[in-house]
């Protein structure tokens, strides 16, 4: 099994996780040529994906879409809001498979958990995909992916709850947000606001509790990492006192560097 963070930003957003028979992107935020390049670097194509589930309409999500004119028959997961949001601006078919907020569902061998967040976005969406049998030559595995949301209602914690891999929003620091002199007053709302994006002090405060009520947790990816109001520096100054000390080192946890393409990382 393998799940690599391809690139994570606001720029875009997308992974890849291959199991014993899927071969998924979760999101698809950047140019279809880029996108291309980004899985021939872990040897994968889009020939060979079984399918893309998006999150929500966002660009920085769905980018890929409008070029991949080749690949009319790969399938396409979105909410039925999603999708008619992103065919008023395709001028190809794309194979869509609407499911429903909330649901469980089947797709060969992962089940797909798919449920609210809250984002300023049509019906936008977190997942969590399980797969395996639960015996020593297919483990189950749990992975939840949890980005572009404001806040971290107690819903969506029971959601993730037993996952062995969590990828999770940390946009923004607060002061950084709040020194930053690019984005207007308005815009700093719109991002701290609560459809907006998760905060490294949000994100931390959810970590800590899962120490003690989340003993299935191993690896941590913070992801969404703003390159004017965030900081790999500051990540470490934030979460650093929840990964040092043995009685601390419960799951590891792994910043994705701002910016397009700027980090692989695979789990096995």
């Amino acid at each position: 099994m393998r799940f690599c963070i391809l690139g994570s930003g606001s720029s875009g957003n997308a992974a890849f996780l291959q199991t014993d028979d899927s071969r998924i992107l979760i999101d698809a935020g950047f140019s279809a040529r880029r996108l291309g390049e980004m899985l021939a670097t872990i040897g994968e194509s889009f020939e060979r994906l079984n399918a893309i589930f998006l999150t929500h309409e966002h660009g920085d999500h769905t980018a890929a879409l409008s070029g991949l004119r080749r690949y009319p028959e790969l399938k396409v997961f979105a909410t039925a809001a999603t999708a008619e949001v992103l065919s008023r601006a395709l001028d190809r078919p794309v194979a869509w498979q609407i499911f429903e907020t909330g649901t469980r569902f089947q797709f060969r061998d992962l089940t797909v958990d798919a449920f609210s967040v809250p984002h300023d976005a049509a019906d936008p969406v977190g997942f969590v995909f399980t797969w395996g049998h639960d015996d020593l030559l297919s483990p189950r595995r749990r992975l939840a992916w949890l980005t572009d949301l404001g806040h971290l209602p107690q819903v969506v914690k029971e959601r993730v709850r037993g996952v062995d891999l969590l990828v999770l929003e940390a946009n923004y620091d607060a002061q950084l947000l709040q020194d930053d002199t690019k984005r207007p007053w308005s815009v700093k709302q719109r991002i701290c606001g609560r459809h907006g994006h998760l905060s490294n002090q949000e994100a931390h405060a959810f970590l800590a509790g899962c120490r003690d009520e989340q003993p299935t947790l191993r690896e941590v990816f913070l992801a969404h990492l703003s390159r004017d109001c965030n900081s790999l520096d500051a990540v470490a100054r934030e979460f650093s006192p929840l990964t040092s000390g043995a009685q601390c080192a419960r799951f590891r946890v792994t910043p994705v560097a701002p910016g397009a393409g700027s980090a692989v990382l695979e789990w096995t």
